[in-house]
């Protein structure tokens, strides 16, 4: 018999599985989430944070979404990504990133209640997992994974206190593998992967220097430092990233993945930061250094019976585009709400299966995208004369000749803001944040073709109720005129179902099949003299469907099924629809 029971057990209290525990515990489902560790993340690894992520933090409630801004470094600051010869020294180009730049911030604003932000991983964890201990996690630390055991009914983890080297079980409806890069429950299980581990090397070096006077007056979370003579590594010639403005530093520095991993000493930490910073009297504070390696690996599945993988255990691959902790994040809240479905008895276990349907095309869009933009710093490289050879007085000749008055020196300048203003591809990609479409059992097709996009959909968001699609966000208004985001009134661990003036037999459905599944449907009639109404018509607009018609919801905000108009028996039409879904 084992030591321990509860419903779900989570291995690892990162953002994915910190997440997954507050989500769980948030509706009801008794969960367990251990980590190897004493405490949580003491680098702040991950730190760009997206509009979905923020999304996800405000469904588990305002005071969480409150707290996370609190505590980031606004959207505001985030985005004069400054390409120099070092923060002393020349300036080679910059770009408006992260939402910053007009045009883009427009179309943030429009795609979501949230901003985005800069909130560093020592940051965001202690917020998901205090957030998930408060409302019921049981969470035990310096406590390590060793082995599952599978069966139809339930898993059997072996895990071992290594305060005491003592072992015990746990015994569990669901096991979640939330471990990491290089995860042992994905490795158990035998799940497959594509792709390669370890095609480049990198080390952080986190400090504190007061560079305010290099950097205020062009704010950024990175600094591109373009340096002949410097290791080129894994992203790019050397990266200075802010973490808190402006005296924490965390520089990225390449090292050849062939040879072993360098010895950051105080010494070298030092004469690293001086030649990026470009200041060689510049005394640091050391606080931490690391190496790690840049992945190209995903798995094409992501669950084997009643144990999932998530997070990093899943997507492995460079914090290009910062799509890191926001993909693990957003694979909570796709598969918690599953979960606690199955564990209420409110779905059958094949809704499970969706989670892999769902969730695996993401993760090889994302490690494809993270890897494909490293590659994307060719042409400035290329530009300013700095692509290959050893050469480190002829690239510097090269990179000053763009300053010349010659022909030449023209292509090249026009060359250069061609190729900076191509990285949109990496700091700008609204489309790759917020596009993500879901095609699996747990939509139902209203028999529409799924709407093409008629912009880049990597660099724009294309908003539609197709279902599959993230339900989008239009301020609608409560009868006291107080605007609520269409996305507020949706989620919170259950389906929604939303409808027009003339739709109202729609909501009676949702009460009699609610009632019969003993799965509650929230309901909303949006009009005039309803109790949401849509002053400005821009849900009359967003909605796709008439008055009569109806969207529902599911719990991560995804359309699971739409009508156009009234059905002849909604009642009827509901109940085969949620029945599909649900897996009943």
């Amino acid at each position: 018999m084992a030591n321990i029971e509860t419903d779900v057990l989570i291995v690892g209290t990162g953002p994915a599985g910190s997440a997954t525990a507050a989500l769980l515990a948030s509706a009801g489902i008794a969960n367990m989430v251990v980590n190897r560790y004493r405490w949580l993340s003491n680098t702040p690894r991950a730190h760009i944070t997206n509009q979905r992520t923020m999304e996800v933090l405000r469904d588990l409630g305002a005071e969480v979404e409150a707290e996370a801004m609190m505590h980031a470094s606004p959207q505001e600051i985030m985005g004069e990504n400054v390409f120099c010869e070092s923060l002393a020294g020349e300036e080679i180009g910059r770009m408006k990133s992260w939402g910053t730049h007009p045009h883009s911030k427009a179309e943030h604003l429009l795609s979501s209640p949230t901003f985005m932000n800069d909130l560093p991983q020592t940051f965001m964890e202690p917020i998901l997992f205090k957030t998930a201990c408060s409302r019921g996690t049981q969470a035990r630390m310096s406590t390590e994974y060793l082995s599952h055991i599978r069966d139809a009914e339930g898993v059997t983890t072996t895990l071992r206190d290594r305060l005491s080297g003592a072992t015990f079980t746990v015994r569990s409806k669901f096991l979640v593998g939330a471990d990491g890069g290089n995860s042992l429950v994905a490795e158990h299980l035998g799940l497959p992967f594509e792709g390669k581990m370890g095609v480049g090397g990198s080390m952080n070096i986190l400090f504190r220097a007061d560079l305010s006077k290099y950097v205020a007056h062009r704010p950024s979370v990175l600094y591109w430092v373009m340096q002949p003579g410097a290791d080129v590594g894994g992203i790019g010639m050397g990266l200075v990233r802010m973490v808190r403005p402006w005296n924490e530093w965390l520089i990225v520095w390449g090292y050849d993945i062939n040879q072993p991993p360098p010895t950051v000493t105080p010494e070298l930490a030092t004469e690293v930061a001086r030649q990026l910073v470009g200041d060689p009297e510049l005394e640091i504070e050391l606080l931490g250094a690391n190496t790690w390696t840049v992945n190209n690996c995903f798995a094409t599945q992501m669950s084997k019976g009643r144990v999932f993988i998530m997070g990093d255990a899943a997507h492995r691959h460079p914090p290009s585009n910062g799509l890191g902790s926001n993909t693990s994040i957003q694979d909570g809240f796709n598969l918690a709400w599953k979960l606690a479905k199955v564990v209420k008895g409110q779905a059958g276990l094949a809704l499970l299966d969706s989670y892999t349907a769902e969730r695996a095309p993401i993760a090889r869009q994302i490690v494809t995208r993270a890897n494909q933009s490293i590659g994307e710093f060719g042409p400035i490289f290329e530009a300013l004369g700095m692509d290959g050879g050893v050469d480190h007085d002829k690239i510097q000749r090269n990179m000053e000749a763009r300053a010349d008055a010659t022909p030449a020196a023209e292509s090249q300048r026009e060359a250069l803001r061609k190729a900076i203003a191509f990285k949109k591809y990496e700091f700008d990609a609204h489309g790759v944040e917020m596009n993500q479409r879901y095609k699996s059992a747990a939509t139902a097709s209203d028999g529409q073709a799924e709407p093409a996009f008629d912009q880049d959909r990597e660099l724009h968001y294309a908003p539609t109720t197709w279902p599959g699609a993230r339900l989008p966000h239009v301020w609608v208004f409560d009868r006291a005129g107080k605007a609520v985001s269409t996305l507020d009134l949706c989620g919170h661990g259950e389906f929604t179902l939303l409808t027009g003036i003339g739709g109202e037999a729609w909501v009676s459905a949702a009460e009699t099949v609610g009632g019969e599944f003993g799965l509650p449907i929230r309901t909303h009639v949006i009009g005039p003299r309803r109790a949401i109404e849509d002053h400005t018509g821009d849900w009359a607009r967003a909605r796709e469907i008439r008055d009569a018609g109806c969207l529902l919801v599911r719990p991560d905000h995804h359309v699971a099924w739409r009508s156009e108009g009234l059905a002849a028996d909604p009642a009827a039409e509901l109940r085969r629809i949620l029945k599909s879904i649900l897996a009943r």
